[in-house]
């Protein structure tokens, strides 16, 4: 299939083309497409790529991008479409003929010699797995989960798109049979020394987290290891969880684990706010447990007329809410840290760098891959910088009529629906946050960007490979226009990540970008900048912290923990370079992907 500017449409060497090829039900995970899009686009003669399978949204975006021939039209969901936009005819049916080859290039270097293609075999071939990751597409998912929990595997789903009544439904069973279901929408956990999807290595200790939040959770995780606590189990639970409809069934099952945990002595709940009901609830929950509790509600404030427990204390941002625990845990000193380790020779800790000050009439514009990051800006800077927008405001807040356009101080959550529809998520693939970032430095308003780069098992391999030099082109265009353009960037990661915590600090810092490693000190200082107080020691909080402890395990774990990863290979490869056991299940859509079909053949079990 070609579509061409030439006016016979035959394509003439020297002519641009758009050629594309079908392959009707052939499926390949998000992250494969995503290389194999880049890796087609990278080749000699190609303008643009597009690699997707072909859901209606997919083909909207490829429509948007001038990449969606006629032909394509009739893809179904469970069709891979392959395009190329080419200089010629020629370069364009050659990139195509490399599709196979560039496909086994995508494939990991541990290649398992058997792939099951049911979790029943899995389940034979490692009987001992107790859990089960999920992150295929929305509509299969629920089904999935359902034969796990009948199974008696946990489940950590990361799939989005899976309606509340079956959210409901599986958290249901799953507490029938006393599982656990994490999510769907679950980003992030910990468990039993290794991560689940997106997450940080940090050290085993004495802290248990509960979180209806993905990065807030890393966020967390990562401040109690900087000062020297370390983690005994992290539940996620999804963004869901917490409200009125699902009433919190993981977040009360895992609150339950972590208070006859014996290794947990201290716990963590965190989550934007949730419904007040719910809120009632896990507090008394939590005035149960025989050990303290740390509450982020972010955003949320006791007040004189509750009882609260003598037990629970609320922290006001996820750094707080880290320090308290830490604090509170067994080996605590009399100061309310832990005992100070020697400095890593690795060590970047030092005092934050001073942004500089005096903005008048400009803006900042935050962009943000972490969800609950974005909203716990909107909250600690909500009363410094007047008319905040967002696509994810509090509420009361200004929502942005357009999210693809900035208005005034602007905070933008990157993974949101509007971003993520048909791509993934920014913490894995940044061209999105690339794009919005230049178009932000060219923004005559724009006096500030402020970013997260969140790392750890699951995202992105090198962040700062790409966000460094979009930096540079961004503040080298401000100064064309004879403006100084500050972009402040708030790491998360640990000494133990793989994509190597210092070589991305210098990496940005080398970009000219103002580096933090607490966000609420990068929030500070960004308030501070506006107001004309630009040295972020201005904003420390009044609790100093100890220097980065030397890592107590190298990032690899001597654990029986075992799973079963249905979905992404790259959360197989992350288990497997952990040090656990799993199994990955060659998953295809039922029935070839067709519904109907696949609704007969479930009814006929």
């Amino acid at each position: 299939m070609d579509d061409s500017s030439a006016p016979d449409g035959k394509a003439g060497a020297g002519t641009p083309a758009t050629l594309a090829e079908l392959r009707a039900g052939s499926y390949y995970d998000s992250v494969v497409l995503m290389l194999l899009q880049r890796a087609l686009a990278e080749l000699p003669g190609i303008l643009d790529a597009g690699v997707v399978m072909g859901t209606p949204a997919n083909k909207k975006l490829l429509a948007q991008s001038a990449l969606l021939t006629e032909d394509l039209q009739t893809a179904a969901p469970e069709d891979l479409i392959l395009v190329v936009k080419a200089e010629s005819e020629t370069a364009g049916r050659a990139a195509l003929a490399r599709v196979d080859e560039l496909l086994a290039a995508r494939r990991p270097q541990q290649t398992d010699a058997y792939r099951p293609k049911s979790l029943a075999s899995a389940t034979r071939m490692l009987p001992e797995a107790e859990w089960v990751l999920i992150s295929i597409p929305g509509r299969y998912a629920a089904a999935v989960a359902r034969d796990a929990l009948n199974l008696g595997k946990n489940v950590f789903l990361y799939s989005d798109n899976v309606t509340l009544e079956d959210e409901i439904s599986l958290k249901e069973t799953a507490a029938g049979k006393g599982l656990l279901v994490m999510g769907p929408d679950c980003g992030t956990a910990r468990i039993d020394g290794v991560g689940l999807g997106f997450a940080n290595r940090v050290r085993r200790g004495g802290i248990g987290i509960v979180a209806a939040s993905g990065t807030g959770l890393q966020a967390i995780m990562v401040g109690i290891h900087r000062l020297g606590g370390g983690v005994s189990q992290a539940f996620g639970t999804g963004g869901r969880d917490l409200s009125d409809g699902v009433q919190a069934i993981s977040a009360k099952q895992a609150l339950g684990r972590l208070k006859d945990d014996p290794q947990t002595e201290v716990i963590v709940i965190v989550s934007k706010p949730p419904a007040t009901s719910v809120a009632q609830e896990l507090m008394s929950q939590a005035a149960s447990c025989n050990k303290p509790v740390v509450l982020d509600f972010i955003g949320y404030c006791s007040t004189q007329e509750e009882d609260v427990a003598a037990n629970i204390q609320f922290a006001r941002t996820l750094d707080e809410a880290a320090e308290l625990a830490v604090s509170l845990t067994k080996s605590a000193d009399s100061t309310g840290c832990t005992e100070q380790h020697p400095l890593s020779s690795q060590s970047t800790t030092e005092a934050p760098q001073v942004v500089p000050s005096h903005l008048p009439h400009s803006f900042l514009r935050a962009l943000y891959s972490g969800g609950t990051l974005a909203y716990e800006a909107l909250y600690l800077l909500q009363d410094s910088l007047p008319s905040l927008h967002s696509n994810v405001p509090l509420p009361g807040g200004r929502r942005l009529d357009n999210p693809h356009r900035s208005r005034g101080h602007t905070v933008v959550d990157l993974g949101g629906d509007a971003f993520t529809v048909g791509r993934l998520h920014p913490m894995l693939d940044n061209e999105l946050r690339v794009r919005r970032l230049l178009q932000e430095a060219q923004d005559a308003e724009t006096g500030l960007i402020l970013l997260d780069v969140v790392l750890g098992d699951g995202a992105h391999e090198d962040p700062a490979s790409e966000l460094a030099p979009a930096i540079e082109e961004g503040t080298a265009a401000a100064a064309r226009d004879g403006r100084t353009l500050p972009v402040v960037a708030v790491v998360i990661g640990t000494d133990g990540d793989p994509q190597g915590l210092d070589r991305q600090i210098e990496r940005l810092k080398g970009a000219g970008a103002y580096v933090f490693t607490r966000h609420d000190d990068a929030l500070r200082a960004v308030a501070g900048a506006f107001a004309g107080a630009g040295d972020g020691r201005s904003f420390r909080s009044s609790k100093q912290e100890p220097g980065a402890p030397q890592a107590s395990e190298d990032g690899h774990v001597s654990s029986t923990f075992a799973a079963i990863n249905v979905g992404l290979e790259s959360f197989t490869d992350s288990l497997r370079d952990q040090g656990a056991e799993v199994v990955h299940v060659d998953w295809r859509p039922p029935a070839g992907g067709d519904e109907r079909l696949a609704n007969l053949l479930t009814r006929l079990r």
